[in-house]
């Protein structure tokens, strides 16, 4: 949940930022037009008013004369050049020129495009006439927003008195591309400060936090009494330390707590065959008939070899146990490995005239430790001898898909007590073999569902219906 949380925390986090550079970008590419408008027109105020300058120092007798502006912006229009301004190149000038005489009719245009015509309804003359500030921007084409033209009116004055008005005009098509090549590298900017953060993003989720819900996953799975595979973590260094600290403390927690537990189990199950050879040895020493002292004997050496079993057996399920993961892997051909076992074992099968029927394919192969499985599959076999009336059939199978290769050995022996079926995985639990009251060690299938848990597969056992018709052994890898 804390996980969750902070998981969380970290989206909401990336989406406000995000929200914010979406909402400075908006603002700074609504502003861009207005500014760069602004500051054209900020130059063309200047111009107006040293164009003017020029207009009105040719005043001769209260006359306009035009014809040194005429010749001046001729020659400036005629300019060949080449200027870079932020990364565009600017091959002519934009800016023209027209004047009006005292009635606000045009008398010259650079453009000759107002030529004669009356331009005193206009807020750049009419303004002007009025000693005010005298701007306007109007539309070429209705319909074309990006038709514009600014216009600047300044008043020609001679002697106090105004005789007539300059306007100087530049199109907004002009400054435009250099509105838009600002509003791209706008664009990309706040693009790459984007992906900036949704690649943080993605990495903090990468790197820490799912390696850390895979920790999660694997100390719980631990809790649960489980062996889970530990998990890979990728390349994060301070996630493969937390991972690497937490199992080294998984491994220190389970020794202690594994020597305790085998040293309490040791100690309980070898009380009994301890307690049958030291009664046994006590009547020893008394006279008794040799026929009895023989059966003294056979019981000491019987319980003696039993303790070896058990001894045996907690040093191998212990070796197993040990383990957090297989140390050897290789891909193994399931019926070789099932004909090597049918040929080991065919002196057991033998006395009792068994018949060990093999229906595997060529094709299956499976992951893992050979040796580790044969003993397994070995394990599960001599059970099934053991249980198996005369002249029965074995039947070892095995099925493969993409996903999953599943193993079964059947057997035609009585089965298992339905009491004794949820606990045969367990250490120790043991039932009789027919015709005997001996006991096995009850480690035998405790040892096999190690063998399974580290090939991270699972092992089931059940009886065959109708009653008493043997029992079935499932493995799934």
């Amino acid at each position: 949940m804390k996980i969750r949380l902070t998981r969380l925390t970290v989206l909401i986090m990336a989406l406000v930022t995000s929200a914010g550079f979406l909402m400075l970008y908006q603002y700074l590419t609504d502003d861009l037009e207005d500014q760069t408008f602004q500051a054209t027109e900020e130059s063309l105020i200047d111009t107006a008013h040293i164009l003017t300058g020029v207009i009105e120092s040719d005043i001769s007798e209260g006359s306009l004369n035009t014809d040194r502006l005429k010749s001046a912006l001729e020659n400036a229009h005629a300019h060949e050049f080449k200027a870079t301004i932020f990364k565009l190149t600017k091959t002519h000038v934009g800016t023209h020129v027209y004047v009006t005489n005292q009635r606000g009719i045009a008398i010259y245009d650079s453009k000759d495009k107002h030529t004669g015509i009356d331009m005193s309804r206009y807020n750049d003359v009419y303004n002007a006439f009025k000693n005010k500030y005298a701007a306007r921007s109007s539309r070429e084409d209705p319909h074309d927003p990006h038709s514009s033209v600014l216009y600047i009116g300044v008043p020609i004055k001679h002697e106090g008195e105004i005789l007539g008005t300059l306007t100087v005009y530049k199109a907004q098509q002009d400054v435009r591309p250099f509105i838009t090549s600002r509003r791209k590298w706008i664009t990309l900017s706040v693009t790459m400060i984007a992906l900036g953060i949704i690649v943080f993003t993605i990495a903090v989720f990468t790197w820490i936090f799912r390696p850390i819900g895979k920790l999660t996953d694997f100390a719980q799975s631990m809790t649960r009494g489980e062996r889970p595979k530990f998990p890979k973590l990728g390349r994060g260094r301070e996630v493969n330390t937390l991972g690497n600290a937490l199992k080294e403390m998984r491994d220190t927690l389970d020794g202690r707590s594994y020597v305790e537990n085998y040293t309490q189990i040791l100690t309980h199950e070898l009380k009994s065959p301890l307690a049958a050879i030291r009664g046994s040895s006590e009547l020893l020493q008394e006279d008794m008939p040799l026929e009895q002292r023989r059966k003294f004997l056979t019981n000491i050496e019987n319980e003696t070899n039993r303790s070896q079993r058990i001894i045996d057996g907690l040093l191998k399920l212990s070796h197993l146990e040990a383990q957090s993961q297989l140390g050897k892997l290789e891909e193994i051909n399931l019926l070789e490995l099932t004909e090597r076992l049918k040929e080991a074992h065919a002196q057991r099968l033998a006395p009792k005239n068994l018949l060990l029927v093999i229906d595997i394919s060529t094709d299956i192969l499976i992951t893992g430790d050979a040796n580790l499985l044969q003993a397994a599959l070995a394990n599960l076999l001599e059970n099934a001898i053991h249980f198996s009336p005369e002249n029965a059939t074995i039947t070892l199978a095995a099925t493969s898909s993409e996903e999953q290769t599943t193993i079964t050995l059947t057997d035609e022996g009585p089965g298992i007590p339905d009491y004794a079926l949820p606990r045969v995985f367990e250490r120790f639990y043991s039932i009789s073999k027919p015709e005997t009251s001996q006991k096995s060690s009850g480690l035998g299938l405790s040892f096999v569902k190690e063998i399974i848990d580290l090939h991270q597969g699972s092992i089931t056992l059940k009886n065959l219906t109708p009653p008493n018709r043997g029992a079935r052994v499932t493995i799934v890898i």
